[in-house]
């Protein structure tokens, strides 16, 4: 009996040596692996997980998302490897004049300018109390973690980083960097924010471009900055254990900001963005085509015969369209004709009395193709079909020097004519008028009529006649009126402008939505287009999950989540 006991012993203990190893094996597999994260990971804020979580934030002011991608430098392109990241980045999608602050306070909020108030250098307008920083966010769901912000600039840490329980401004960028590499070797962050400055330096100095020898340096420098760091962070005793968010982002890029219709075309807004994690699934983001998108909306259409007069005209201020004997003006708009073919000369578009008569100035349709005449003057030929059915630009300059006057015909960014219409006083009191009241025989939608107190260089015609003009463009502030003529009902076509020079429908007209790819314009993008890419806006969300704090919707965040894709592998 005691032979059988101590055979049965020695199996048990046989088979516990046996786990052992295999347990100890199952380790050795995994030492390759960095920094496993739990599979308990989720998009939610019921905060799952552990406090092995932990966040490294790096700031790059001032670094092109475009310039970086030329640039391909070594560290940050092996950190893509196993990111979300996009070089179409946005520092936001707002009209503004973009600053360092604005963009850093954009970033550790959450909000843009239109809720933190920040738009000069100087910070005015903050209110932590209302749009509060993730270091103040992070103290109070946390409590006594370690946040600290080493930043190469006082206005950071003294506007945004008051709540971090360490923060030191420092000289320069190597300082920033030697400070967040002793940061990592000797204590224990929940969360680093890293704030480098010189790429932006030398952007406004040269400028932002890859032909900027001392701008790309500083990127290559900041690069092998945080190639060092990551250096740091990898060799920490305690890194096994740890979950590390590593996000690395521009705050702008730099040149001349807002006013400018698509977003993605305002340079200064073009940002780097980068979320990564060992175990992170390789995720590139680009822009989307906006090259083909529909112009969509609704326009009044003046469809009239011999019996249907549907028109706009504006009673209330007959002065407007009057272009008297000096002085310069830009008038401009958007037509579809969907008359097919026409016959006789039907005018849609003018201020005179009657049709014809001495004063005044008309658009008219001659056989397929647009007109315009200035009563006494030479009929303006427009060489382009208008009856297509599809939707066109139109504008026309008149430039004033001494006694010559010349107007300058424009149909879809093309210049077609340019006449000298002498200087004969041809104002009268009569309505600017659109419609079947000048003319009949007419079928024709209209949008955006834009009449400016300023002739604008061709340059300028050619791009604001494909666009909807807004309060931020540049020759707002010279509208004499503008009717975007976005009504689906009612008798007035209000005034964009500001001036009050609402014009008033009559007779049967139509309001007709539509939806059309042309190339003539370039419709407004919609906000949908400009969240597809990373924002700053979007970085704070990610920090607060990936730290599981509840994200309630009181702090009115205006980013969205970015929900990595993450590998375990099994051995």
């Amino acid at each position: 009996m005691k032979r059988i006991i101590n055979l049965d012993l020695k199996l048990k203990i046989f088979i516990m040596a046996g786990l052992i190893i295999l347990i100890g094996l199952s380790f050795g597999c995994n030492k390759n692996f960095d920094n496993v994260l739990p599979e308990s990971f989720k998009n939610d804020t019921a905060g799952l997980g552990n406090n092995s979580k932990k966040v490294l934030y790096i700031i790059m002011d001032g670094v092109k998302g475009s310039v970086l991608e030329s640039l391909s430098p070594a560290n940050i392109t092996e950190i893509t490897q196993k990111a979300i990241y996009s070089y179409d980045g946005l520092a936001d999608f707002q009209n503004n004049q973009l600053t360092n602050a604005a963009a850093w306070t954009t970033m550790l909020t959450g909000v843009d300018y239109t809720k933190h108030k920040v738009i000069s250098e100087n910070f005015n307008g903050l209110n932590l109390q209302v749009t509060p920083t993730i270091f103040t966010r992070i103290k109070e769901s946390l409590g006594g973690v370690r946040a600290v912000s080493i930043a190469a600039s006082a206005g950071f840490n003294d506007n945004l980083a008051a709540d971090a329980s360490v923060k030191q401004t420092v000289t320069d960028d190597a300082a920033v960097k030697a400070a967040v590499v002793e940061e990592l070797s000797t204590n224990d962050p929940s969360i680093l924010v890293a704030q480098f400055h010189s790429a932006e330096v030398e952007g406004a100095s040269a400028g932002y471009t890859t032909t900027a020898p001392g701008y790309t340096n500083a990127i290559q420098n900041i690069d092998g900055y945080i190639g060092e760091i990551m250096k740091a962070l990898k060799a920490r005793k305690t890194y096994t254990t740890e979950n590390w968010l590593v996000v690395i982002a521009s705050n702008k890029a730099g040149g001349l900001s807002g006013g400018i219709d698509n977003i993605y075309d305002d340079l200064s807004r073009n940002t780097f963005v980068a979320f990564y994690n060992p175990k992170f699934v390789v995720t590139a983001i680009s822009q989307p085509d906006i090259s083909n998108l529909p112009y969509v909306g609704t326009a009044p259409r003046f469809a009239s015969n011999a019996s249907i007069s549907p028109k706009a005209l504006l009673n209330s201020n007959t002065s407007i369209g009057n272009f008297g004997v000096s002085g310069n003006f830009t008038m401009m708009y958007k037509m579809r004709d969907d008359l097919g073919t026409g016959s006789g000369f039907p005018a849609f578009l003018g201020k005179q009395v009657t049709l014809g008569s001495s004063t005044g100035w008309y658009y008219f349709r001659g056989g397929n193709n647009i007109q315009s005449i200035f009563s006494g003057a030479s009929t303006l030929q427009g060489a382009a079909v208008m009856n297509d059915s599809k939707w066109h630009t139109y504008a026309i300059t008149i430039t004033t020097s001494g006694s010559t006057r010349t107007t300058v015909f424009y149909i879809d960014g093309v210049s077609r004519s340019s006449t000298n219409v002498g200087v004969t006083n041809r104002d009268n009191t009569a309505p600017l008028r659109i419609g079947a009241d000048l003319g009949k025989n007419t079928n024709f939608m209209i949008k955006d009529l834009a009449i400016f107190n300023v002739a604008m260089s061709p340059a300028e015609v050619i791009k604001n006649m494909r666009i909807q003009i807004r309060p931020a463009n540049t020759y707002f502030g010279n509208l004499l009126g503008y009717w975007p003529f976005d009504e689906s009902s009612g008798t007035v076509a209000a005034d964009a402008s500001g001036k009050g020079n609402n014009m008033t429908y009559s007779g049967p007209v139509q309001f007709i939505p539509f939806s059309e790819v042309s190339p003539n314009i370039s419709p407004e993008i919609s906000a949908a287009a400009y969240a597809a890419v990373p924002n700053g806006v979007d970085i704070p969300v990610l920090i607060y999950n990936w730290l599981n704090i509840a994200v309630p919707s009181q702090w009115g965040l205006m980013g969205k989540l970015y929900v990595p894709t993450v590998t375990f592998p099994i051995n």
